[in-house]
């Protein structure tokens, strides 16, 4: 990981969400103290145990937060895009962190001390509804997901997670293919399924013309029927 000053970088634009609400004295206040961190591609940005001292924020880049389950499994809780806000959650909790959270590409990462976050909510209480709003929607999609993977069978979890990434991510210029490229584990990951379940599934969906394979690169084909598989489950 390479970490260096935030000042090469224009917190205006990366954190506009949040910067809009702080008046100059917190603007300031964040440019003294933020750090920028540069991850490569499958580098851990912070491990399941480690004790939550920054909030961070992806500039630029695809980051997923996943955590050992048992015999080793790992399961892909959430998928960050930029811009978006993460690793504060166990803070606001005073317990460790219960995930962790590696990059999937070349990523670049702001963090902001804890420490200065709360002195910023204290003063502000548009910061602290702006927390607020983005704790309950993780929430809502946390339990959402929780159902769909538990009570959609393998077909219908395959297709979601297809639609999930096309949501998060976008498509590249053809309009077709996802604009991130996912190894099978990962997506078996995603999907709440073993790696050879996802295979053979995703092998079903090129039979059926649903979508195209060429390497790790993802085709939707027929987005409609992914959508109707999804929401049969």
């Amino acid at each position: 990981m390479v970490r260096k000053q935030y000042a090469d970088v224009d917190i205006s634009t990366n954190l506009s969400d949040l910067w809009r609400i702080l008046n100059d004295r917190e603007r300031e206040l964040l440019r003294q103290y933020s750090t920028i961190h540069h991850f490569k591609r499958n580098e851990l940005i912070y491990c399941e145990g480690d004790e939550p001292i920054e909030m961070m924020c992806l500039l630029k880049g695809k980051v997923k937060i996943f955590k050992e389950g048992v015999g080793g499994r790992t399961q892909i809780i959430r998928m960050i895009k930029p811009i978006q806000y993460f690793a504060y959650r166990a803070s606001f909790a005073q317990e460790l962190y219960l995930t962790s959270a590696a990059a999937f590409e070349s990523s670049v990462v702001c963090a902001i001390p804890m420490t200065v976050v709360r002195e910023l909510l204290m003063r502000n209480t548009q910061l602290a509804m702006f927390f607020i709003r983005q704790l309950s929607v993780d929430l809502g999609m946390a339990d959402e997901r929780t159902v769909n993977l538990t009570q959609k069978h393998i077909r219908g979890r395959l297709a979601e997670s297809l639609l999930f990434l096309r949501d998060s991510y976008g498509l590249e210029e053809d309009g077709a293919t996802l604009s991130l490229y996912l190894a099978r584990e990962d997506l078996a990951s995603l999907s709440n399924m073993t790696t050879s379940n996802a295979i053979r599934t995703l092998s079903t969906f090129v039979a059926e013309r649903i979508i195209a394979l060429d390497g790790r690169k993802i085709k939707l084909i027929d987005q409609e029927r992914l959508r109707k598989i999804s929401k049969m489950g």
